[in-house]
């Protein structure tokens, strides 16, 4: 009996990959000739994939060849303790530098300690508990949803947008070719072809107010890479000419920043003194500036000259304010 089950859930997996690499579908000969299987087996497979595992098939043409409905299944993954416990990990730091509640994250994070042993399950759901008591404002699980589903089925996306300068709202067709998470920002972003700009372009995906997957197909270009085109980026800020950004860190903060690889193209030295530099490749340097000032006067800026001019300034007015006391005290 253990056999069939063990037999009959390896084919079901089996069956949910073939299905879902093939969106023109299989026949059920396909299926029952790769699988081994009669026909009639095939058969009361695909009715336990829609009434019992929920996963949603249609079937075209004469014989019919069944297939996966974009965007509303991915088949099932073994893994490892290791692997739980890098998405944990991922979902843990996700948790913390996100500003928007988002119910997909939850869920996923629900699932995940299904599989967990108990002895780390618990600690998902105190995370689970943390974000959902954090559940203020607008849920993004909407907009998320949409632009994946126009990430992963290739189809334009129409959205309302508001920029952070602006109080009006513009609509834009999108093309997305990228979703990243910044962890400098705490926001999501998406990345792709707009309208208008007629060129790529970057969207906060807190800022953008509605979304509405169309028909409309597209291609992402062969050469375009995500994970590249921020390669010299120090967040999401991309485009423009590689700057060198230096640094000088005093020796209180020299061991925190040579434990930690802050940017792929990192130079760090260390200094007579106890402390260390640090030079980075980036583009848009003042995107760093939140991290440099987070560092206090355990760090000064050597170059470039305008980076370092606009820290004195910030420094001047800091002082300016904090020199003065409380207003109103």
């Amino acid at each position: 009996m253990s056999d069939r089950i063990q037999n009959k859930a390896g084919r079901l997996s089996a069956l949910s990959h073939l299905l879902y690499r093939n969106p023109n579908g299989m026949t059920v000969s396909e299926l029952a000739e790769i699988c081994h299987v009669t026909k009639r087996t095939i058969q009361r497979d695909l009715r336990t994939f829609e009434s019992t595992m929920g996963v949603p098939l249609t079937a075209m043409g004469d014989p019919p060849r069944y297939s996966i409905i974009k965007g509303g299944y991915l088949p099932p993954i073994r893994l490892s303790l290791d692997d739980a416990i890098a998405l944990y990990l991922a979902g843990r730091l996700l948790a913390r530098q996100a500003d928007a509640y988002s119910q997909p994250v939850l869920t996923a994070l629900s699932k995940l300690a299904q599989i967990l042993p108990e002895s780390i399950s618990g600690h998902v759901h105190d995370t689970i508990r943390e974000m959902a008591q954090q559940a203020q404002g607008r849920d993004l699980a909407p907009i998320l949803t949409t632009l994946a589903d126009g990430w992963a089925s290739r189809r334009e996306v129409e959205i309302r947008y508001q920029s952070i300068g602006s109080q009006n709202v513009h609509g834009y067709r999108l093309r997305p070719y990228f979703i990243e998470a910044s962890g400098e920002s705490r926001g999501f972003y998406v990345i792709g072809w707009a309208s208008w700009f007629n060129k790529v372009n970057t969207f906060r995906i807190e800022r953008i107010l509605e979304a509405r997957l169309t028909s409309t197909p597209f291609e992402i270009p062969e050469e375009f890479s995500g994970p590249e085109l921020l390669r010299s980026a120090w967040g999401v800020m991309y485009g423009g000419p590689e700057e060198t950004v230096e640094l000088r860190f005093a020796a209180a903060a020299s061991r925190r920043v040579q434990e930690t690889v802050w940017h792929p193209s990192q130079v760090l030295s260390c200094t007579p003194d106890g402390g260390c530099t640090l030079q980075v490749r980036v583009t848009n340097p003042i995107e760093m500036l939140p991290w440099i000032q987070s560092w206090g006067p355990q760090v000064e800026v050597l170059a470039p000259l305008y980076l370092r001019e606009t820290l004195r300034a910030s420094a001047a007015r800091l002082a300016a304010l904090y020199g003065e006391g409380p207003q109103g005290a």
